[in-house]
């Protein structure tokens, strides 16, 4: 049995034997903790940080706003994660979508328009043609094995980029898929493979998925904030779970694994890695990872974004029909911009993202530049009062010590073709492997890092019955 410290231990020694080592403390690896508990396999949590929840962030602020830094959205067909808040009793709430969304082009025009989408304006026409062909494309990918997609390899070999301008020449339907793009993968189109981008509309059941709000992946958020059913799932999980104790180094030998940690080496039978592609490549293993999943990780980078705060006394935008959605073509950092105001709308929230080349130009700046630079573009949406916020906050996720960007790693091209089929989730002897970048559905979202959690454990403990 399991020997080692309590939660959140910092120091001391840490030596023991277990079943199994869960290495991080994210969605993915708190779903196979859960998975190995109820099964009654002996196991223990090593997390790196202070806390749980790993790119999910619910950060509450000095005025009681509760703003979620990372991930945040739950929709229908998330069936892990709404499994998962029923379970441990955490709320979900409709994400607020009432009145007029708002476009910002490059000229400083505001279109406001209904709807989900709207239905004209400049490059709409060719968009729409566009995605509608990555949505046929995406009818013919095999979830479980990619490789064996038709056109796989095709379509691997590009870049969305390349692609787009293959099918259009409208610079501002350019721009529309452009923004899309960075939305969902954190990155400039030049620099994801084709095929991701087909995957993850297909692990999504669809591009609308992706976009859209009601009835989609941004329909509803926590009351607590997103980070409430991993936070009760670790109260559960008891000393079991160990803060602050990042793994060095995984060994492995005939009697399964040595798990090396600042504090002690504890070993077990088998073990699941669930990080994000920057952290796994931080941890020594012996004998080396295969060449296929060393390649596999060196084209997986991390997206880069940030997310930006602005909490106001009231949602003031929406006593103008305003939504506070809205999607911004200009040169400004924001991109994207929703109202994640509470559910009783006692105070008012906009939360902005920044992504891909923004980013990297925006966090250079000082922080008072970076806030003007947001703020502008809020008052460009929502009205002049929104230079004028009660609390101001911001994530810089490429900053992030151990999540090193977000929210999910993309693929460069050529990742699947060359490694994806020994690399891309296949374990390396007793290291199973875990985190949304490995799920077959809902492939980067809160949803995927929770079934690939859950897929790891099965591993595992189908591993343990034919060692019997």
């Amino acid at each position: 049995m399991w020997t080692g410290q309590k939660q959140g231990i910092t120091d001391g020694e840490m030596d023991g034997q277990v079943d199994v080592v869960v290495v991080g403390a994210g969605y993915a690896g708190l779903a196979a903790a859960l998975r190995l508990k109820d099964e009654g396999i002996d196991f223990v949590v090593l997390e790196a940080s202070g806390r749980v929840g790993g790119r999910v962030l619910s950060e509450v602020r000095e005025g009681g706003a509760v703003v979620d830094q990372g991930g945040q959205w739950v929709g229908p067909t998330q069936k892990n994660l709404l499994a998962l808040a029923e379970r441990f009793g955490c709320e979900t709430f409709p994400s607020w979508e009432e009145g007029r969304h708002i476009e910002v082009w490059r000229d400083g025009s505001r279109v406001a328009y209904d709807g989900a989408a709207p239905e004209a304006g400049p490059g709409i026409d060719d968009y729409c043609r566009v995605t509608t062909l990555l949505d046929a494309m995406a009818k013919s990918v095999d979830l479980d094995q990619p490789w064996l997609t038709p056109d796989f390899e095709l379509w691997d070999s590009q870049t969305a980029e390349s692609f787009f301008r293959a099918q259009t020449g409208d610079e501002d339907a350019i721009r529309r898929l452009a923004l899309a793009i960075q939305g969902v993968w954190s990155c400039e189109p030049r620099e994801i493979s084709l095929f991701h981008v087909v995957f993850y509309i297909a692990a999504a059941d669809g591009y609308e998925q992706l976009m859209e709000t009601r009835d989609c992946a941004q329909d509803s958020r926590f009351h607590g904030g997103a980070a409430a059913p991993a936070t009760a799932l670790a109260v559960e999980l008891g000393d079991r779970l160990c803060l602050n104790t990042p793994v060095e180094a995984v060994e492995q030998d005939e009697q399964g694994a040595m798990v090396r940690t600042g504090s002690g080496v504890i070993r077990a039978r088998r073990v699941v890695v669930a990080l994000p592609p920057p952290a796994t490549s931080g941890i020594s293993f012996t004998p080396t990872l295969s060449i296929s999943r060393r390649g596999w990780l060196a084209h997986s980078p991390m997206g880069r974004v940030a997310k930006v705060h602005a909490v106001y006394t009231q949602p003031f935008w929406r006593a103008a029909g305003l939504s506070g959605i809205a999607t911004v073509y200009d040169d400004g950092p924001v991109g994207v911009v929703f109202d994640n105001s509470p559910a009783d709308a006692s105070m008012g929230i906009l939360v902005g993202f920044v992504y891909g080349d923004r980013v990297s130009d925006w966090a250079e700046r000082p922080a008072a530049e970076r806030r003007a630079a947001v703020l502008e573009t809020l008052a460009a949406i929502a009205g002049p009062q929104a230079t004028d916020p009660v609390d101001y906050t911001e994530k810089i996720w490429p900053y992030d010590e151990f999540a090193q960007g977000g929210y999910e790693a993309y693929v460069t091209p050529g990742g699947w073709t060359g490694y994806a089929r020994d690399g891309w989730r296949t374990p390396s002897g007793v290291i199973h492997w875990a985190g949304t970048e490995t799920a077959g559905r809902w492939n980067g979202y809160i949803d995927g890092a929770i079934g690939s959690g859950y897929r790891a454990a099965d591993e595992v403990l189908a591993a343990m019955v034919d060692a019997r």
